[in-house]
């Protein structure tokens, strides 16, 4: 009768264990900084069933929890509060942003496609225009002296007189120069890099790069994260606009 009973017992204890281990769920997903653009690796995630690991090199992570688990994250000694796993909607794509300072975070290199080259390319192409410079009064050394100070430089002299080519040529280097402006801005300032910020997409998302597409001297002194950070406040002031109507 005893061992009937230490029988029963055990299958009892057997079978919770079972049921705990299907019971189980992974919970996955990326942990990016607050821009929502880098991912953050060696990022902490802990359970209180006491479960834990750590997110890759590309921000991703998996984790076993149980469904009455919460989870949080930990970065640079900093807690997020608990998750409960019983309110995570999509356990397979649970990804966060942790507000992390820029001067704290890795050093990421953005390789340009084909625009630095282009953009040489363009310069050797044109380089006598973008070298172009309105001719002017200026001294020459005289031939046969050697003396500086003594002679005006007649090609130069010749050049002032020459009005509709310096116009134009003028013109074209402006042009060159604003497309130059132009092509940098939209090498920064993508699409991708939009839509990865705001999910903004189709009519929405070309109608706000057209009203909020940043100037060329912005683009050109911002970092990164100074660019993810006008990307962000600019959408957000657009739907307020546009709800407003």
């Amino acid at each position: 009768m005893a061992n009937f009973y230490r029988h029963i017992i055990f299958l009892a204890a057997f079978m919770v264990f079972l049921l705990g281990t299907k019971a189980q769920l992974r919970i996955s997903g990326t942990v990016y900084d607050i821009t929502r653009i880098q991912p953050l690796p060696a990022v902490s995630i802990m359970s209180s069933s006491g479960t834990g690991t750590v997110t890759d090199s590309n921000g991703h992570y998996s984790l076993m929890v149980l469904p009455k688990d919460s989870i949080w994250f930990s970065y640079l000694n900093k807690s997020t509060p608990k998750y409960a796993v019983a309110t995570i909607g999509n356990a397979g794509n649970f990804d966060i942003s942790l507000h992390v300072p820029v001067t704290e975070l890795r050093e990421v290199r953005v390789l340009p496609r084909n625009y630095k080259m282009d953009s040489l390319q363009n310069r050797l192409d044109y380089a006598k225009v973008f070298d172009y410079r309105k001719p002017g009064l200026r001294i020459n050394s005289a031939p046969y002296s050697g003396q500086p100070g003594v002679g005006l430089d007649l090609n130069e002299l010749i050049g002032m007189f020459q009005f509709r080519k310096n116009k134009r040529m003028l013109a074209f280097q402006q042009r060159l120069i604003t497309e130059e402006q132009e092509k940098y801005i939209d090498h920064r300032f993508t699409k991708a890099l939009v839509r990865k910020i705001t999910s903004a997409s189709g009519k929405t998302q070309d109608d706000f790069m057209k009203r909020y597409r940043p100037s060329y001297e912005f683009v050109t002194s911002a970092s990164d994260y100074d660019l993810a950070e006008y990307i962000k406040l600019a959408f957000e002031n657009y739907e307020m606009r546009m709800k407003a109507f």
